[in-house]
């Protein structure tokens, strides 16, 4: 599929309803108002597509930003294609899903997740954080330093509560994810989940919650999942 026939799909599929919802969580025009759900019948289609995914996000479109994450091919895309999705990332669902799917997934994802993290910009930092908790997922053990991994959750207890709001978002899950997806840090990540305790973020209003990182954890051991990792980022 062209650009030009994409996006006219997109169009068609969009709905005022799902744009006041999406609106509510920071999404902005312009977009069309476009179900995820939507987005994936797209997806079936095209398949993976690089080139079509960087003209997609250069769109500006939300709809057509997110969908590009979708197609993006991870074995092309290059770090400062990754680095100019990052900065024009404006909300979460682009920052925390769309490029650090896709980061996590490229062989950019360690280097630029621990760069992002360091970023002054909210989205670039939170994109850093959801980077490296979805690398943690799809990434052995044996390939990921334990004593790095250690260290950030170790920063995170410091400096979680004095962080911008998605970036406190973003560092609950990645607290989840050393502890969802690492055995030997478990114990570690549930002590620092309860050492930080509540993490307070604001929805936008919405009924969205900030799940609990120990309860969280503990349902993943008690499920007998502790360890078990996920072939891809993307969903």
């Amino acid at each position: 599929m062209t650009l030009q026939e994409v996006m006219a799909e997109l169009e068609q599929m969009g709905s005022e309803q799902t744009k006041k919802v999406l609106m509510k969580h920071g999404a902005r025009e312009p977009f069309f108002g476009v179900k995820v759900g939507d987005l994936k019948k797209i997806v079936k289609k095209v398949k993976k597509d690089h080139e079509l995914s960087i003209a997609l996000f250069n769109t500006g479109n939300s709809d057509a930003m997110y969908l590009a994450g979708l197609i993006a091919d991870e074995k092309k895309i290059s770090g400062d294609q990754l680095q100019d999705w990052a900065e024009k990332a404006y909300w979460y669902m682009l920052s925390e899903y769309t490029v650090a799917w896709v980061a996590a997934e490229s062989r950019f994802g360690h280097e630029l997740g621990m760069e992002w993290i360091e970023a002054d910009e909210e989205n670039i930092a939170s994109a850093g954080w959801a980077t490296l908790a979805n690398y943690l997922a799809i990434t052995q053990n044996e390939e990921l330093d334990l004593q790095e991994i250690d260290d950030l959750l170790e920063c995170i207890s410091k400096t979680i509560k004095y962080a911008p709001n998605r970036v406190r978002y973003a560092m609950n899950g990645f607290v989840i994810a050393a502890g969802s997806y690492i055995p030997e840090l478990t114990n570690r990540a549930i002590e620092i989940a309860e050492k930080i305790g509540k993490v307070e973020v604001e929805m936008g209003g919405t009924a969205c919650k900030v799940p609990s990182a120990p309860e969280y954890i503990k349902k993943v051991k008690d499920a007998g999942k502790l360890g078990k990792k996920k072939k891809v980022a993307r969903c």
